[in-house]
């Protein structure tokens, strides 16, 4: 992966364009610092809010002075109640339950505060549940028929006037829902933009250390058989400078052969990680097939091992199977190389398809002291790990008699 930063979406680099509600949404630990304040948008709105409740305040305004059921001091009357209603559309973000409901009353008496009554609705089903929209918008609808009982139209009739007045808040209702809906839809979108992202980093992350884990773990398998024989070699020559000549040929070319196909272990390995196929290196993987060649190169090393081979046609097995089970061979030689060296190793095959193949490693306790070689001790936990992966299983332990004894079971399809 590479190190840059993701590109910032474009609603995230403009809050100033959006509603504080939805800002504050969008960044919240913007919002725990600054607190919920106005943008700008909120701002130019809020304005033109204003100036449509004056404006429509001085509609209510004339009509009133031209009705004649209202009498001149209640129309002074209505155009003071309308103007300070319009002052308080300013309040309309940071009271939107509370302002609405002081409306109702003033929708009623106060034709001039009709404009700002209908934006404090508004307000109302944009920022608040339906639950709220629902009581204060049934409220309104059925104070109709009595705003206009009490003040009749002087130019509609009362049904007219009536449904006018329903069909206007209900309007009113339906346009801050939708409102609330792009903004809820807006936020869902992004909260699913930000799971989706985190759910690509988290996948990425966790194929990352898979690869590591199987990077680890095929270096392990494959080095592991070579560099003991090198240890155990290079050990003999150290403490045994003055061993016959032959044997310290024998030993310094066990070491260079040992050198060599480690070398090429590697590559291949390399070569894999770096193409993802098995033959990048120009070597084929080992699979059941070359468990004789294992045997023979334990057995140059100066190791006793006894191979009974059940299987009829190695070459038959799968592939992935084949090598999986050579793996599981290797380590267990290698580890029986290193902790019981001298005793006699048995290795046992069988298997067939449709009953699966079953691998059986066993070597009894070493006699005398075992001069200590290192290891990570993650070698039986990579095996039981491939076994597991190939649909198989692996066991492992010390028998009644001493010793120990590894024994795998892989699946095998006919």
């Amino acid at each position: 992966m590479s190190g840059t930063e993701p590109t910032p979406q474009p609603l995230a680099r403009r809050p100033w364009a959006l509603p504080s509600a939805v800002a504050s949404e969008l960044d919240p630990d913007h919002a725990r610092r600054r607190g919920t304040r106005r943008t700008v948008r909120d701002w130019l709105v809020d304005f033109v809010c204003f100036i449509a409740a004056v404006l429509i305040g001085m509609i209510g305004a004339d009509s009133v002075g031209d009705n004649p059921h209202i009498s001149a001091g209640y129309a002074e009357l209505d155009q003071v109640i309308g103007a300070l209603a319009c002052a308080a559309v300013w309040l309309r973000r940071r009271w939107p339950v509370g302002l609405a409901i002081a409306m109702l009353p003033v929708a009623v008496a106060s034709d001039t505060a009709g404009g700002a009554a209908a934006l404090t609705l508004f307000t109302l089903a944009v920022h608040r549940p339906f639950r709220y929209v629902a009581w204060v918008g049934g409220i309104s609808v059925a104070l109709v028929p009595l705003t206009y009982w009490v003040r009749p139209d002087s130019e509609m009739p009362y049904g007219i006037a009536i449904a006018f007045g329903v069909v206007l808040t209900a309007a009113v209702i339906g346009w801050g829902m939708f409102v609330r809906s792009r903004r809820q839809l807006l936020l869902s979108l992004r909260d699913r933009a930000v799971r989706a992202e985190n759910e690509a980093a988290l996948r990425a992350e966790q194929a990352q250390r898979l690869a590591r884990e199987s990077i680890a773990r095929e270096m392990h398998d494959v080095l592991a058989h070579r560099l003991t024989l090198l240890s155990v070699h290079a050990g003999a020559l150290e403490f045994r400078p003055d061993a016959p000549r032959a044997e310290i040929v024998r030993a310094a070319g066990v070491i260079r052969e040992s050198s060599h196909e480690a070398l090429q272990d590697l590559r291949q390995v390399i070569g894999v990680l770096r193409g993802g196929d098995a033959d990048a290196s120009g070597r084929p993987q080992p699979t059941l097939t070359a468990l004789d060649t294992l045997v023979a190169e334990s057995r140059a090393a100066g190791m006793k091992v006894a191979l009974d081979n059940h299987v009829a046609d190695p070459a038959a097995m799968p592939a992935a199977i084949g090598r999986t089970a050579y793996r599981i061979a290797q380590e267990a030689l290698t580890n029986a190389r290193k902790h019981a060296p001298g005793t006699e190793v048995t290795v046992v095959v069988s298997g067939a398809p449709g009953e699966g193949l079953t691998l059986s490693v066993r070597n009894p306790a070493p006699v005398g002291d075992v001069p200590k070689v290192p290891g990570s001790g993650q070698g039986l936990i990579g095996l039981a790990e491939r076994a597991s992966l190939a649909g198989g299983r692996l066991g492992h332990g010390v028998p009644p008699e001493g010793g120990f004894h590894l024994e795998a079971w892989l699946p095998w399809a006919p």
